[in-house]
C-alpha cells in the first residue's frame, strides 16, 4: 500500500500584507515539524499548496490550517504514492498565488460558477455546443486532456489573455467550461473570460484531479501532468 499522501488545495481570499511574513514562518515551521515536503504559496490573494507526507502528519497540518479563519474547510485533492515526490519544504511569498499578470482579475470578488465533474459528464453527452477550454500549458495538454478540448497552445499561464484575443468572436455566445489540473488556473481564466464579454462561462470544480476522483477517465484521454517527481497521474490517481 502507498504510504505517502499528497494533497493539493488553494483558496482565493483577501489577506493583508502585514500578516504574510508571520504566516509564512508559522506554516513552514509546522510543516517541517511534521516532516512534510512540498510548496506553499502565499500572497494577498490567498493560498496555493502542494504537500506530501505520512497520513497522520498530513491530517495534523490540515487541522493546523483550520485554526486560521481564512483557511477553514479548504477542499483538498488527495492522491497516493509509495515515495516522497518533493525534495524540499518551501513556503514562499508571491505577488499572485497563480501568475496571471492582470491584477484586476480578482476571483474573491467575482468568479464564474462551478460545475461538478458529474454535471460536466452529462453536459458533454447532451450539449453538443459546449466548449471545453484547457487552460494548461501545451506540454501538459499533449500528455492528456479531455477529448475535443480547445488547446490555446500556451507556453505559460500568463499567455492566456493574449491567446483569448485570438479566439473566434462566435465563442462569446457559446457555453464554455474552463479546466486545469486542480482548479486554480481555470478559476482565474473563467473570471477573465467573463470580463472579456463571454456570456456563459463555467469552471470545472476541483479540476482534472477531481474529475478523475468522481468520474474516472470518462471523456478524458491520457494521464494528467503534475508538477512533482511523479510527473503524471492516471485516472485512478496513481503515478502515470
Amino acid at each position: 500500500m502507498p504510504s505517502i499522501i499528497n494533497i493539493a488545495a488553494y483558496r482565493f481570499v483577501q489577506l493583508s500584507d502585514n500578516i504574510l511574513p508571520t504566516l509564512q514562518i508559522s506554516l513552514k515551521s509546522k510543516a517541517k515539524e511534521l516532516g512534510l515536503k512540498g510548496t506553499v504559496l502565499l500572497s494577498v490573494e490567498g493560498i496555493n499548496l502542494f504537500l506530501s507526507g505520512e497520513k497522520d502528519a498530513i491530517s495534523s497540518f490540515q487541522n493546523f490550517l483550520n485554526t486560521y479563519p481564512y483557511f477553514q474547510s479548504l477542499e483538498f485533492k488527495k492522491s497516493f504514492s509509495n515515495f516522497q515526490p518533493f525534495k524540499k519544504m518551501l513556503v514562499k511569498l508571491k505577488e499572485e498565488i497563480i501568475s496571471f499578470g492582470i491584477h484586476s482579475i480578482n476571483p474573491v470578488k467575482y468568479s464564474a460558477p462551478y460545475i461538478t465533474p458529474e454535471t460536466l459528464t452529462i453536459w458533454l453527452e447532451k450539449r453538443p455546443d459546449l466548449v471545453l477550454l484547457d487552460t494548461r500549458n501545451t506540454f501538459e495538454v499533449e500528455l492528456g486532456s479531455f477529448k475535443n478540448a480547445l488547446n490555446l497552445d500556451l507556453k505559460r499561464f500568463r499567455d492566456f489573455p493574449n491567446a483569448v484575443k485570438k479566439l473566434p468572436e462566435k465563442l462569446k455566445q457559446l457555453p464554455i467550461v474552463t479546466f486545469c489540473t486542480g482548479g486554480i488556473r481555470c478559476e482565474k481564466a473563467a473570471t477573465y473570460l467573463l470580463e472579456c464579454g463571454y456570456k456563459e462561462v463555467y469552471q470545472l470544480e476541483g479540476g482534472i484531479l477531481n474529475y478523475f476522483e468522481k468520474c474516472s477517465e470518462h471523456h478524458f484521454k491520457g494521464p494528467c501532468f503534475v508538477f512533482d517527481a511523479r510527473e503524471s497521474l492516471t485516472s485512478s490517481l496513481g503515478k502515470g
